[in-house]
C-alpha cells in the first residue's frame, strides 16, 4: 500500500474509480499538510486534507492567496496570469466588486423567484425521461436540467443548450481523453496556454459572449448577460473585454457542472439506499435538509488551490511564501473529527456543515443558494413517480482530480 508521505494526489489513475476516500483518509491522519511533489514543469503542492485546516485556508485570503491560480494546479507565468484572470483569480476589493455585479442575483429571495419557472421545467425535463424506461440518466435528467435554467438566466434559446453542455464537457474534461481537444500537459496544449483549461473551446465560448454582449449593450435587460454588459463595479473599474469574457466563461462552466454532478451522484446514492428514497418517498418534508447530505456526499469539486504569500508553519509543515496549497473539499466532506460515521449516507445528518460550496471565506460559492433549490425541486418531483429505480450498465467517471464528475449513468426506471 502506498504510505501517506509517498501519496500523489496529481495522479489521475487514483481518481479513476472514483474519490480515493481510502487516500484521503489515510492523509488526514498521518500526514494532513501532505507535500505532493509533480512532474516538470510544475514544482509541487501542499495537500490540506482535514476540515478545519481547509477552512482556515479558505478564510485567510491574505496569507491564501487566490490570485496566482484557484480553479486548477497548473502554474501560470506572468502573461498567463494576465489574460486568464477572472474572478476566481482574485481577491480583495476588486473581487469583492466582481462579485457584488452578480451577487443580488443569486441571493436565497431572488433565487426563490425560479421556483414556478424550476418546477416547470423539472417536470418537462422528467416527462421527456421516465416514459423511455431505460436511459443515461445524466444525458436525460441531471445535465439537462441544470443547463436549462443557466440558458434562462443568459437569456438564450433552449436549442443552444446542447452546444452549452459540450463547452463545458471540453473544458472541465480537459484531463479526459474523450473530451479534451488537447489534454492538458500535452504538446499540443502549448499552443493554447493563454485560454482557460488550455481549451480551444474557450474560444467559442468567447466568441458566442461577445455576440451576446454586443446584442445586449446599452439595452435595459434583466438577464445576466446584460447585467455583465452595462453595470459598472461598485470599484469604479468597468469590465474590460477580457474581465467580461472570463466571466461570461465562469457562468457557462460553474453554472452547470457542479449542479449535474451532484444530482447523478445523488441519484447514484440513493439507488444503493432503496431505504433512503422509502423514507423521502413517505416523508418529502425531509428534502430539502436531505439536499444538505446529498451535497455533502456527492462533493462534485474535488480542490480548489490557492498559494501562500508568506511563509506559514502548519502541523508543523513549513508551507514557504509561492507554495500552491491544495484545499481537498472531498477529504474534508468525510471527516471523522466533524461528521459522525461519515460513510454512512445519512439524509437526516445534523449538523451538515458541509464544504461542498467552500466553506465561508470570500470565494463560498456564488451560486450556493440555485443549486440547493434546484436540487430539491428534482427530488421532490422525481422521487414521487418512481416506484424502483436501478443500475443497467456501468456508472462512467471524468478522468479528473478536479472535478467529480459522471460521464454516463444508464439506469432502468419503474413509474409509480
Amino acid at each position: 500500500m502506498t504510505t501517506a508521505t509517498e501519496m500523489r494526489l496529481d495522479n489521475l489513475d487514483l481518481f479513476e474509480a472514483g474519490p480515493p476516500w481510502a487516500a484521503f483518509d489515510e492523509l488526514r491522519e498521518h500526514d494532513p499538510v501532505h507535500w505532493d511533489r509533480e512532474d516538470a514543469p510544475n514544482h509541487g503542492f501542499w495537500s490540506i486534507t482535514r476540515y478545519h485546516d481547509i477552512v482556515n485556508v479558505l478564510r485567510d485570503a491574505t496569507t491564501f492567496s487566490s490570485e496566482v491560480g484557484a480553479a486548477n494546479l497548473e502554474e501560470l507565468d506572468s502573461e498567463q496570469l494576465d489574460v486568464r484572470k477572472s474572478m476566481l483569480e482574485t481577491d480583495g476589493e476588486r473581487h469583492r466588486a466582481l462579485r457584488k455585479m452578480m451577487q443580488g442575483e443569486f441571493t436565497p429571495k431572488a433565487v426563490a423567484g425560479y421556483e414556478t419557472f424550476l418546477r416547470g421545467l423539472t417536470a418537462s425535463t422528467l416527462d421527456a425521461a421516465l416514459p423511455q424506461g431505460e436511459f443515461d440518466f445524466v444525458k436525460e435528467v441531471s445535465a439537462d436540467f441544470p443547463i436549462r435554467v443557466l440558458a434562462r438566466m443568459l437569456g438564450v434559446p433552449d436549442q443552444d443548450t446542447g452546444q452549452l453542455i459540450e463547452w463545458g464537457n471540453r473544458m472541465v474534461g480537459n484531463t479526459d481523453p474523450e473530451h479534451a481537444d488537447v489534454l492538458l500537459g500535452s504538446e499540443e496544449s502549448e499552443e493554447y496556454r493563454l485560454l482557460p483549461f488550455r481549451s480551444p473551446a474557450a474560444l467559442e465560448v468567447f466568441e458566442y459572449g461577445r455576440n451576446l454582449r454586443d446584442q445586449r449593450l446599452g439595452k435595459d435587460g434583466v438577464d445576466l448577460v446584460s447585467k455583465l454588459v452595462n453595470a459598472v463595479p461598485i470599484d469604479g473599474r468597468a469590465l474590460d473585454d477580457r474581465d467580461f469574457r472570463n466571466y461570461f466563461l465562469l457562468l457557462v462552466v460553474a453554472g452547470n457542472e457542479t449542479t449535474r454532478h451532484a444530482i447523478s451522484h445523488t441519484m447514484n446514492a440513493l439507488i444503493d439506499h432503496p431505504e433512503t428514497i422509502a423514507l423521502l418517498q413517505e416523508r418529502p418534508d425531509l428534502i430539502p435538509w436531505a439536499v444538505e447530505e446529498f451535497l455533502r456526499w456527492g462533493s462534485p469539486v474535488y480542490h480548489f488551490r490557492r498559494t501562500a504569500t508568506k511563509d506559514v508553519q502548519m502541523h508543523g509543515k513549513e508551507i514557504k511564501a509561492g507554495d500552491k496549497v491544495v484545499v481537498w473539499f472531498a477529504s474534508g466532506n468525510r471527516d471523522s473529527a466533524v461528521f459522525n460515521d461519515p460513510y454512512t449516507f445519512d439524509v437526516q445528518r445534523t449538523p451538515n456543515e458541509h464544504m461542498t460550496f467552500g466553506r465561508g471565506g470570500p470565494h463560498l460559492c456564488l451560486g450556493n443558494a440555485l443549486a440547493r433549490l434546484e436540487i430539491q425541486i428534482m427530488f421532490e418531483t422525481l422521487l414521487p413517480r418512481i416506484s424502483r429505480v436501478e443500475r443497467v450498465g456501468e456508472v462512467e467517471r471524468l478522468r479528473s482530480n478536479f472535478v467529480n464528475g459522471i460521464k454516463r449513468f444508464p439506469v432502468r426506471v419503474t413509474p409509480a
